[in-house]
């Protein structure tokens, strides 16, 4: 085993060529945290069987929750997808807000509608009623899609069973209701400060109306309302698996051991059944209810998981990286740097998820690799439940500040709103600081009392 210097030295080198393999061999973030994780094995000299049993143990550990959760929730979001859930959401909402509060309606559609499907499909299936908004009122399209976009990043960033938070529970094995409470603590302020607060403003300063080179795929995009399923049944459907996992955790808190109610609620609460639930309910009632065959169900669900299997494979590697650290000892010694310099732990865990943010782009990555550095220090400083659910929320935050360049969503935005470079960053930039520097500031201020 290394000396203290030695692996400080280790840590910082580990982190170092995780960046570079990703940013610049391009190497898959799967495969650039097995080897890291490797290489750290090695370098402190750790018995060669031991590498072995390490990964098993560390892949093994966070895949075995993981997997299930971000596979059902794949599933059960791309069957709400077809169905036009979406849709339904924000026509619905806009019509009962009315017309002078559409950015609220749409910041909150954002914010549902990104619960079950990922931020990149929902902004392509929403996109279409922002032009319409746009070209209806002559108002820049950021004065709409501003609200909708801060919506959709505020959920994918902070509330399960999106892959992100999922994936950093799982490694610092922290309970998805507190994780879920906390998330909706803090999105709310940072959706209506991201979302229509900053709209207001920065649709002033730019006025762009719909691309040219979009124009021609509006023409095809009507929306059937009479055959879009019914606002309430699609809330239901997203809001059940969140509530039946809070009641979880809230029978947890009530409840005695042992009494018979605490248990069937823990059962029916735990993520893996309340999402088997709302997924099987998802594909009768939005599925063969409208007329898809069962074969049909089954091809949309199987092609659901595909983009679902290299997320959950990138976290079985996060979690490799955060166990290497534990078993090498690393972790230790951060701990006792940390408690040298007096930094809290949801201080480091938002400023390591930032730095990786700003360097490589990928929030998923970020997040997963912020996991593993936080991952072993937990122990040290006996970390609650409540408090393990802000550490997610922490790194959620710090994963999402300073979007730029080398971040895909960056790109998505700048050619769906036909935006220059300079301009996505005085826009989308600034809209996911204000949305990671919110939520940062909400989790700290309720650190302070749990």
């Amino acid at each position: 085993m290394e000396s203290t210097a030695g692996l400080i030295i280790i840590a910082i080198l580990a982190v170092l060529a995780l960046l570079f393999l990703v940013m610049k061999t391009k190497l898959q973030a799967f495969i650039a945290l097995l080897a890291v994780s490797i290489l750290v094995g090695l370098a402190v000299q750790m018995p060669l069987a031991d590498i072995l049993t390490t990964i098993e143990k560390g892949m093994g550990g966070t895949l075995g929750y993981v997997a299930v959760i971000i596979g059902l929730g794949a599933m059960f979001g791309e069957m709400l997808r077809v169905s036009g859930g979406a849709e339904r959401l924000a026509l619905t909402l806009m019509d009962k807000f009315g017309e002078k509060n559409v950015s609220w309606a749409l910041g909150l559609t954002g914010f549902i509608v990104s619960i079950p499907v990922f931020l990149d499909v929902a902004l392509v299936i929403l996109i279409p009623i922002i032009y319409s908004l746009s070209q209806r009122t002559k108002k820049s399209l950021l004065y709409f899609g501003i609200p909708l976009l801060a919506g959709l990043a505020v959920t994918h960033s902070f509330i399960p069973p999106t892959p992100g938070p999922i994936s950093v529970a799982s490694i610092l094995d922290a309970d998805l209701g507190w994780v879920i409470l906390f998330g909706v603590l803090a999105g709310i302020p940072s959706m209506i400060l991201a979302g229509p607060v900053f709209a207001k403003y920065i649709s002033k300063k730019i006025d762009v109306g719909v691309p040219d080179y979009m124009l021609e795929q509006m023409k095809d995009k009507e929306f059937d309302e009479e055959n879009l399923p019914s606002f309430f049944s699609v809330v239901g459907i997203i809001t059940l698996p969140l509530v039946l996992i809070l009641v979880n955790t809230l029978a947890d808190l009530i409840l005695d051991e042992g009494n018979g109610l605490r248990a069937v609620l823990t059962f029916v609460g735990h993520p893996f059944v309340a999402l088997t639930i709302a997924a099987l309910l998802t594909f009768y009632i939005f599925g063969i209810k409208k007329g898809y065959t069962k074969e049909q169900v089954q091809e949309i669900t199987t092609k659901a998981l595909e983009p679902a299997g290299i997320i959950i494979l990138v976290t079985g590697a996060g979690g490799v990286f955060g166990e290497m650290l534990i078993q090498s000892g690393i972790g230790d010694i951060l701990a006792d740097a940390m408690q040298t310099m007096q930094m809290p732990l949801i201080v480091f865990a938002f400023v390591t998820a930032t730095v990786v943010r700003v360097a490589q782009g990928s929030a998923t990555v970020s997040m997963i690799t912020a996991a593993g550095l936080v991952s072993p220090l937990l122990e040290t400083f006996d970390v609650s439940e409540p408090m393990l659910g802000l550490l997610v929320i922490a790194i959620a935050s710090g994963a999402t500040v300073v979007s730029h360049v080398n971040d895909s969503g960056f790109w998505l935005v700048n050619r769906y709103f036909g935006l220059t470079e300079k301009q996505t960053l005085q826009s989308w930039t600034v809209m996911e600081t204000i949305i990671g520097l919110t939520g940062f500031a909400v989790a700290l201020i309720i650190s302070l009392f749990v």
